[in-house]
């Protein structure tokens, strides 16, 4: 009996997220063409062309992205020394890691790290620096979405995200699809790393099929605080601070009982780690 088309989109589908999952796990592993072809259980001949096509990303660029998206969260988030990340994220040598990472991020890793990302520009508090952003107020409708869940560190939803995009090509949901969405229910500091939890999705239009794989979230309309963010991922810890920390409290406003959640407004499959653009919405109470 032949394949019916939902059974060929399923398995290629399946060797899409294999391959995703492989990556983000095994960043200082083999990559090779060949052993991804592996994974996906196809021929070498081939494997490339299907993942360049579903994707419109080569693996050598993705993997490439990817790797310098957590050399940047663990320079700026751990004590490692520049030549365990190097090692971690599979640059065989620091001199091939900070030549890649000068060129993905405009400047040296020991620099990102002194500088802890570039920053906007800086107030003082009473203790000390911080970065000041500007915050709108914003009536928000609701979003329903289509999601990939996460649980663990936030500076690896990327590979939820990853999924998210393959489950969308393989199921041509790209023109029922609008904004790409985080949302984020912990507190980092509060509770463990690997206990925190996140969706990666996508905002769909209500007749979408959210099933197999996607989890369905639903985020209620409302008043929302918005601050945008320019610059790399691995540096949004710093406008949450400020948020929270500076913003909120001298706001006069309450928190609605609602996660927080990020825009992604372009890719960084196209887009310098430095001009990516990140609107961060905290969900308020309405006015008295």
């Amino acid at each position: 009996m032949s394949q019916s088309r939902d059974e060929t989109r399923a398995g290629y589908e399946a060797r899409m997220l294999r391959v995703v999952q492989y990556i983000h796990a095994n960043l200082n592993g083999d990559l090779s063409l060949d052993r991804l072809a592996d994974v996906a259980c196809m021929s070498r001949f081939h494997w490339h062309r299907v993942y360049h096509s579903m994707t419109g990303e080569t693996l050598a660029n993705a993997i490439r992205r990817i790797r310098l998206h957590r050399a940047a969260g663990y320079l700026l988030r751990s004590d490692k020394t520049i030549e365990d990340i190097a090692g971690h994220c599979g640059y065989p040598s620091v001199q091939s890691f900070n030549r890649t990472f000068k060129a993905g991020m405009s400047v040296t890793p020991g620099a990102f790290r002194k500088d802890g990302a570039e920053l906007p520009t800086l107030g003082l508090t009473k203790n000390g620096v911080f970065a000041m952003y500007e915050i709108t107020i914003k009536d928000e409708p609701a979003r329903h979405i289509a999601a990939v869940p996460h649980k663990g560190s936030y500076q690896k939803v990327g590979e939820a995200f990853e999924k998210l995009s393959a489950i969308f090509t393989s199921r041509n949901l790209w023109p029922k699809s609008g904004e790409a969405v985080g949302v984020y229910y912990d507190d980092p500091s509060s509770v463990a790393e690997a206990e925190l939890r996140s969706h990666a999705g996508m905002v769909v239009s209500a007749d979408v099929d959210v099933s197999e794989g996607l989890e369905p979230v639903d985020l209620p309309a409302g008043p929302h605080a918005v601050l945008r963010y320019v610059g790399p991922y691995a540096g949004l810890d710093t406008p949450y601070t400020y948020l929270f920390g500076e913003w909120l409290p001298k706001s006069g406003r309450e928190v609605r009982n609602s996660p927080s959640f990020e825009v992604y407004l372009n890719s960084p499959q196209d887009t310098p780690a430095n001009e990516l653009i990140t609107d961060i919405y905290l969900p308020l109470e309405p006015a008295k």
